[in-house]
């Protein structure tokens, strides 16, 4: 298992739901994906969602620097966040990003895992207005499908709005329907 390259320890938080023990005290950290641990990536993908991801989406996935994170919960990898770069039309020094996937596995949900990855890809989508020589980022979107209400909340919780529903997006499900949601960064 690879360290984690953010170390968040001696985190205490206090979870809300009644299922989960309150007051409790745990290590969350955020890792960079790397050749090493791809196939950590690979088997949390199999496990959390419906699409099986081609190789090119892998590739892709260890050039985008800190727009790609595996979460570890106690030192167990848990998550993952995973991000593509796309260039805004007509601009030359802007970009979008994409939120392909996100994703943590059932028995860590509601203890702020998700929160912490998508904290951590608002940032730095944020820092990269200031930085020299980087494409800023414009706006983070992503798709989700249209009856997925606890995703829906999450982003919105977050700051995302739906923009726009794209009827079919998922054409190989039986809800084939998705929002697409964004947040302009600035």
């Amino acid at each position: 298992m690879t360290p984690p390259a953010i170390d968040m320890s001696s985190t205490t938080t206090t979870t809300s739901t009644e299922d989960k023990p309150k007051n409790v005290g745990f290590r969350i950290g955020l890792g960079d994906i790397t050749p090493n641990n791809l196939g950590q990536l690979k088997r949390l993908n199999t496990v959390l969602f419906p699409v099986v991801y081609a190789p090119g989406f892998y590739k892709d996935v260890l050039e985008v620097g800190e727009f790609a994170k595996i979460i570890y919960f106690n030192d167990v990898c848990v998550g993952a966040v995973c991000c593509r770069k796309e260039p805004v039309a007509g601009s030359n020094n802007e970009q979008n990003l994409y939120i392909a996937t996100l994703g943590v596995l059932a028995p860590y949900r509601r203890l702020g895992l998700g929160s912490e990855m998508l904290k951590h890809i608002l940032e730095q989508a944020k820092l990269s207005l200031t930085a020299a020589g980087q494409a800023k980022v414009a706006k983070v979107y992503l798709h989700v499908q249209s009856n997925n209400e606890e995703a829906l909340e999450f982003y919105k919780k977050h700051g995302f709005e739906n923009v726009e529903k794209c009827e079919n997006y998922y054409s190989q499900f039986e809800v084939s329907d998705a929002y697409k949601l964004e947040k302009v960064i600035n």
